[in-house]
């Protein structure tokens, strides 16, 4: 814990005054488990420029000389400005307790928040792969807003993809160039193969997932899927199309976009989907 404490121990700021407070919001987090190996406080007065004043650093040059590698894995969590810029200055991260921050690495209101944020590492995996077929730049972001930027020259194939991020609940960034002047067999294919290794490279150790399954109604259609991301790659196909083309798209490709996602990925993928007829 470091604190600004503007001349704290003269006669207008008492040592009194201060610990009566300090050493009741200490006991409040011992109980519930928190406690600091340091308590470091500076004294002056931000006229006085002291460099052991936040932002300065001269309390924490223990810190800073240690030998070990933990200050850019580290966070300065702090509510004012000060604080991020010590952040800066110790070469850490930083985090803002309060409204956006410019500078902070996350900032929130919430400590449920950013106790999540600590605890769980970013899921952001950006992946690119050149063929002489295909150029393909794909990025992802397992806990995004859902926000999708597709763009692979096949107008249903961007839908589709934009589709699959909304319904995963991640963003999605997706370049693809490919030789569609020759087909699209190509680009579909490769973007299935580069998209199933960024989610499996932004899952890492897999920690905190869960496997599900879920049907999905819609008009006369009903779509089942069931996934399991468990290292064994398969695809069970039981899909009824009608009709060869959806836009640009060939809907025999599905399949082997599928496929080749789950190959990547390395998952277990189960889709049916049937027409139900109804009739009055």
């Amino acid at each position: 814990m470091i604190s600004n404490q503007d001349g704290l121990g003269w006669l207008d700021y008492p040592w009194e005054r201060f610990l009566s407070v300090q050493n009741r919001i200490l006991d409040l987090l011992k109980n519930e488990g928190i406690s600091f190996s340091d308590v470091l406080i500076d004294r002056h007065y931000k006229s006085e420029k002291a460099p052991t004043r936040k932002p300065g650093t001269g309390l924490l040059t223990a810190y800073m000389n240690a030998d070990y590698d933990v200050l850019s894995n580290s966070y300065v969590i702090g509510d004012r400005d000060s604080d991020i810029r010590l952040a800066k200055n110790l070469c850490a991260k930083s985090i803002f307790i309060g409204k956006d921050h410019p500078d902070a690495d996350f900032s929130s209101m919430s400590w449920k928040e950013i106790s999540a944020y600590l605890i769980r590492p970013k899921r952001e995996i950006s992946v690119q792969r050149k063929t002489t077929e295909t150029d393909i730049d794909i990025r992802v972001d397992l806990d995004g807003s859902w926000e999708a930027d597709i763009s692979t020259g096949i107008g249903f194939f961007d839908h589709m993809l934009e589709l699959f991020a909304k319904h995963a609940g991640i963003n999605r960034r997706i370049r693809v160039k490919g030789d569609l002047q020759v087909d699209t067999h190509h680009s579909i294919e490769d973007t299935a193969l580069v998209l199933g290794e960024t989610i499996k490279k932004a899952l890492g150790n897999k920690r905190g997932i869960e496997r599900y399954g879920f049907l999905l109604p819609m008009d006369e259609s009903l779509a089942q899927v069931a996934l399991d991301i468990s290292g064994r790659p398969d695809l069970q196909w039981n899909v009824t199309l009608n009709g060869q083309m959806i836009g640009e798209f060939p809907s025999g490709m599905l399949k082997h976009f599928f496929r080749s996602l789950c190959d990547s990925l390395g998952c277990s993928l189960n889709i049916k989907r049937k027409v139900i007829m109804i009739t009055i």
